[in-house]
C-alpha cells in the first residue's frame, strides 16, 4: 500500500527536478510486490535459523556449518547473484529494448549453457580441493578442536553443487525481472527456505542412524532448497514467453559483453569476498561461537536490507536499464534520487529499531532449545554494530547496478577494493577491545565508506542530482529516527515486567514496543512536513472517504 501510493509522489521540489509519475509508480508499485515476497522468504528464512538455534546453538557444528556455507555462497555472490545478474540484466534488458524476440531469448539460452558449464567446472575444482580451502579460511584454533575440520570439509563437499543451482536461478530472475515479473523471482528464496527446513530437518533426523552427524542432513536439504529455488521459477518463465534454445556460441556479441561486464565486476566484488575470508580467518581465532553469533546476527540484519534495499534496486534496475539504453539521462537521474529518497526513508528507522530491539528480537526468535542466554547477549552485540552501517548496505545495492547500466564498472571496483582496506584497517584496530563486535563494525565503516565514494562518483558521473532534497529529507529522517528512539529506550524499561514473562510476555512487549515506535516515527515525519509522507496520509484518507 505504501509504495502504490508512492508512485504518484512529485519527488522534487523544483520544477527542473520532477519526477515522471508513472516511473515511480512502476519501481515504487514492483518494489512493494518485491517487498512482500522478500518478507516471505526472511520469515522462513528466520524459520530456518531458528531450527540451526534450537538443534544446534552457537558453537561446534553450527561454526562447521558456516565455514563450509561460506565457500560455496561466497562464490555465489562472486559469480553468481552479483557480477552476472547485473551483467546480465544490462544486457538482456537492451536486447528485449532494441532487438527481436528470438535474438533476445537466444541470448538467454546462450547465457544459461555458459554458466551451466562453467560452474560445473568450478564446482568440481572447489570438490577435489575442499580440504585445503577449508584449511585455508580457518585459523589454528579451529583445526585444534578435534573433528571439526574434517565436519567442516564434509559439509564443503556436500553444499558445493548449491554454487550451480543458485546462478542459473540468478539468470531465471533476472530474465522475469526485465520481463516485469517480480513476484515469483522474488519468493525464489522462499522455496530456498521451505527446502531447506523440510528436507534438511528430516535428514538430520535421519543421519546419526547412518553413523552422521545430524548437521549433515541440514547440509544436504540446503542443497534441495538450492535446487527448488531454480526450479520453482521455471513455470513462470516459460509463461513469460521464454523460448529455451541450447548452444554455446562464445563468439555471441550478447554474451561477450556480459563477460566483460562481468570480469571487472568480479573483480571488484573479489575484494568482498576477500572481507568474508578476513573476518572468517579472524574469528575462527576468537571464542568458540562466534562464527555462530555473527551469521545469526547478519540474518536478522539481512532482513531490512532484503526488504528495502534490494527490493527497491530490483524494482529500479530494469528501469534504469532502460533509461541507459534509451540515453535519457535526465530520466536515470530522477529515478536513481527517487530510489535513494525511498531507501534512506525506511532504513534510517529500521537500523535505530535493531539498535535498541536487538536483545529482545534475539530473545524471542532464537533462545530455545540448544541456544542460551549468553548466545543471545552475544548475537545481539553483533547485531547492534551491523546496524550501524544498515543505511550504507542497503543504499550501496541502489547505486551499483547504475554504474552498470551506464557500463562502468571501475568505480564499484574501485569502491570494493576501498572497503577491503577499511575492513582489514577497523578488525586491526578494534579486534582486541571488541573481540567478534569488531567484525561486525569493520563491515558498516566499510560500507559507509564505500557509500560515499560511490555516491560522490555518480554525483560527478551524472553531472550532479538533487543532494539538496535528499539532505533536507534525511534530516528529517534522523530526527524523527531520534525521537523514535528516545520513546523505545524508555518504554522498553516500562514493559521490561512483562517481557521477563515468557514467550508470551517477550511477544507482546515486543510487539507494543514495534507497533508504537512505527507509529510515532510516521506521526513526526507528518509534522515534519516530509512530502512523500505527508501525500501519502492524504491520499489515503481521501480513499477511505471515497474521493
Amino acid at each position: 500500500m505504501v509504495f502504490k501510493v508512492i508512485c504518484r509522489l512529485p519527488l522534487f521540489e523544483n520544477n527542473k527536478m520532477k519526477q515522471p509519475a508513472q516511473d515511480t509508480g512502476k519501481i515504487a508499485r514492483s518494489a512493494g510486490t518485491v517487498s512482500i515476497a522478500v518478507m516471505c522468504s526472511r520469515v522462513l528464512g528466520l524459520a530456518r535459523e531458528q531450527v540451526f538455534a534450537a538443534m544446534f546453538g552457537a558453537g561446534f557444528a553450527f561454526d562447521a556449518f558456516v565455514v563450509a556455507f561460506r565457500i560455496p555462497n561466497m562464490l555465489r555472490d562472486l559469480f553468481g547473484e552479483g557480477a552476472l545478474s547485473a551483467a546480465f540484466v544490462a544486457v538482456f534488458s537492451e536486447y528485449d529494448t532494441n532487438k527481436g524476440e528470438r535474438q533476445t531469448w537466444a541470448l538467454a539460452g546462450n547465457v544459461l549453457v555458459f554458466i551451466g558449464l562453467l560452474l560445473s567446472c568450478l564446482t568440481l575444482v572447489g570438490i577435489i580441493f575442499s580440504d585445503q580451502i577449508v584449511r585455508f579460511m580457518v585459523e589454528a584454533e579451529f583445526e585444534q578442536i578435534p573433528g571439526k575440520l574434517e565436519l567442516t570439509r564434509l559439509l564443503s563437499v556436500i553444499m558445493f553443487p548449491f554454487l550451480i543451482f543458485i546462478s542459473l536461478s540468478s539468470v531465471v530472475m533476472g530474465i522475469l525481472n526485465t520481463k516485469g515479473r517480480f513476484f515469483v523471482p522474488a519468493m525464489a528464496s522462499s522455496f530456498f527456505n521451505l527446502g531447506s527446513i523440510v528436507g534438511g530437518v528430516g535428514l538430520a533426523l535421519l543421519m546419526p542412524r547412518f553413523g552422521q552427524p545430524a548437521i549433515v542432513g541440514m547440509a544436504i536439504g540446503t542443497l534441495i532448497g538450492g535446487l527448488l529455488q531454480f526450479a520453482g521459477q521455471l513455470p513462470t518463465l516459460f509463461a513469460a514467453g521464454f523460448k529455451f534454445l541450447p548452444r554455446i556460441d562464445f563468439k555471441d556479441p550478447g554474451l561477450r559483453r556480459i563477460i566483460r561486464l562481468m570480469l571487472p565486476a568480479v573483480i571488484g566484488l573479489a575484494p568482498l569476498q576477500v572481507n568474508v575470508l578476513i573476518n572468517t580467518y579472524f574469528a575462527s581465532s576468537l571464542e568458540q561461537g562466534s562464527l555462530s553469533w555473527l551469521s545469526y546476527a547478519f540474518r536478522l540484519f539481512w532482513l531490512p536490507v532484503g526488504l528495502f534495499g534490494v527490493a527497491i534496486s530490483t524494482a529500479t534496475m530494469p528501469v534504469i536499464s532502460r533509461y541507459a539504453a534509451l540515453k535519457d539521462m535526465a530520466k536515470l537521474k530522477e529515478t536513481f534520487t527517487s530510489a535513494l529518497t525511498m531507501g534512506f526513508c525506511l532504513t534510517i528507522p529500521a537500523a535505530v529499531g535493531l539498535m535498541l530491539l536487538a536483545e529482545p528480537v534475539i530473545r524471542l526468535i532464537f533462545e530455545h532449545g540448544s541456544f542460551d542466554g549468553y548466545a543471545t547477549a552475544k548475537t545481539a552485540e553483533a547485531l547492534t554494530y551491523y546496524a550501524v552501517g544498515l543505511f550504507a548496505y542497503s543504499s550501496v545495492k541502489i547505486m551499483v547496478p547504475i554504474f552498470y547500466a551506464l557500463d562502468n564498472t571501475r568505480y564499484p571496483v574501485a569502491g570494493t577494493f576501498l572497503t577491503m582496506a577499511v575492513n582489514v584497517v577497523v578488525i586491526l584496530l578494534t579486534i582486541d577491545t571488541l573481540g567478534h563486535k569488531a567484525l561486525a563494525f569493520s563491515i558498516s565503516c566499510a560500507m559507509i565508506i564505500n557509500f560515499l565514494f560511490l555516491s560522490s562518483v555518480l554525483y560527478w558521473k551524472l553531472a550532479g542530482y538533487s543532494v539538496g532534497y535528499l539532505m533536507r529529507g534525511v534530516g528529517k529522517v534522523v530526527l524523527a529516527a531520534g525521537i523514535m528512539g528516545g520513546w523505545l529506550f524508555y518504554l522498553q524499561r516500562v514493559l521490561a515486567a512483562i517481557a521477563a514473562q515468557g514467550v508470551l510476555g517477550g511477544l507482546a512487549a515486543l510487539s507494543v514496543l514495534v507497533v508504537s515506535g512505527a507509529a510515532l516515527y510516521g506521526l513526526v515525519l507528518y509534522a515534519l512536513r516530509l512530502k512523500e509522507l505527508n501525500l501519502l496520509v492524504d491520499r489515503t484518507l481521501a480513499r477511505l472517504q471515497g474521493r
